[in-house]
């Protein structure tokens, strides 16, 4: 069963599709097939595919390079991407930053940042986490204090995902320590990873990555040019971006990327009556969320702060994506408990990358806010209601 859009919206499915199946590079899509690893390169070399098409920042304004397209354009888009065989999109500038640029930037700031974001040759990391300080945002200490034209930095960030291999990082600082409220004390920065007294130390994760690490900042001067938006202000921004971030969090296409290569690794144990029912519930739930949320684009949701309707398909998109993934590691079986070889053939080569995915798979619940933190958000909501 499948949900049922417009023609015009069939046919642009299809130029996006037909799109991937010619311009995803070769090694990329051999790469994704094989579960391998992506580093820079690889991502920057599809992006950039899409910014000559035109297609990179399809969340921006159309006066900054956006596509103007219907939200169920973005939607049949962000899955017809992944279904393809292509990468997600993980650049932190175009999918967070470029938006808070756009809504809070200087004129400055927008000319000088947005292009090099839309074209992959600047890569943005997101300086907002710190130890003791994940969910609870707002109780961050990492501090900015003014001397003269610059802000002297001191803190530490965590979890900061491709910061070793970023060059610029948007960071949540504390300017007002005295403020009656911990979020009215909050700016947001922009910072120069090469800066003088900055230090990136990766994080060694269960499924073998290194895409995580720790920043430390250390009398790091950052121009007072840099600050987005007004100082202690920088809550907006944070509570604009992270609706930006969540709004795709779902991950539908994903999902029913990955429920695709279950059915393929699966073959003959799709005959197994109680194995196809498991897949059966797992295609009825991810059917019912994408009806969900495509009432919510039908209903012209716009909030400039995560709202409860997307921290709903936050929770159960990611806990319907953790469910897939362990399932193709049970039809991986024991081969899935050998981690990926370099002589592996494509076939091997995919089965034991399921443990690492499965492992990575555990962080859907943890980052964009907790799953734990987005059912209380909803419980208020509803009990406000």
């Amino acid at each position: 069963m499948k949900l049922k859009y417009s023609p015009q919206d069939e046919a642009f499915r299809q130029e996006v599709r037909d799109f991937v199946a010619t311009e995803l590079p070769a090694g990329v899509r051999r790469k994704m097939q094989r579960g391998e690893r992506l580093e820079r390169e690889d991502l920057v070399a599809w992006y950039r595919r899409l910014y000559e098409k035109g297609w990179a920042t399809p969340g921006w304004s159309r006066e900054w390079g956006g596509t103007g397209w219907t939200p169920v354009q973005r939607h049949l888009f962000d899955e017809e991407i992944l279904l393809g065989g292509a990468p997600r999109m993980v650049s932190s500038g175009i999918i967070m930053l470029g938006p808070v640029l756009i809504a809070f930037g200087t004129e400055a700031q927008k000319r000088r940042y947005l292009p090099d974001i839309q074209r992959s040759a600047v890569w943005w990391c997101q300086g907002f986490s710190e130890p003791g300080s994940g969910s609870d945002l707002a109780s961050l200490r990492t501090t900015a204090v003014r001397d003269g034209d610059h802000y002297v930095v001191n803190g530490q960030k965590i979890w900061t995902s491709y910061a070793q291999f970023s060059d610029m990082m948007f960071c949540l600082v504390r300017t007002d320590p005295n403020a009656r409220k911990p979020q009215e004390g909050i700016s947001f920065l922009l910072i120069d990873m090469k800066a003088p007294g900055l230090t990136v130390r990766p994080i060694a994760t269960l499924d073998g990555g290194r895409d995580l690490n720790e920043v430390f900042l250390d009398n790091v001067r950052v121009p007072v040019e840099n600050l987005v938006g007004e100082e202690n202000q920088g809550w907006t921004c944070a509570k604009y971006l992270l609706g930006h971030e969540r709004g795709g969090i779902a991950g539908i296409g994903a999902a029913k990327q990955q429920l695709g290569r279950l059915r393929r690794l699966a073959g003959p144990r799709l005959g197994d009556p109680v194995f196809a029912a498991q897949v059966h519930r797992l295609e009825i739930e991810l059917l019912a969320l994408e009806a969900t949320a495509l009432r919510l684009l039908g209903a012209g949701q716009r909030s400039l702060a995560p709202a409860a309707q997307t921290s709903m398909l936050k929770v159960r998109g990611t806990e319907l994506r953790q469910s897939i993934y362990r399932l193709m590691l049970e039809v991986a079986g024991p081969e899935a408990a050998l981690w990926p070889g370099a002589h592996d053939d494509d076939a091997l080569a995919e089965l034991r990358a399921l443990a690492p995915d499965y492992l990575d798979a555990r962080k859907f619940s943890i980052y964009g806010g907790t799953n734990e933190v987005q059912r209380n958000l909803i419980a208020k909501a509803l009990l406000a209601a």
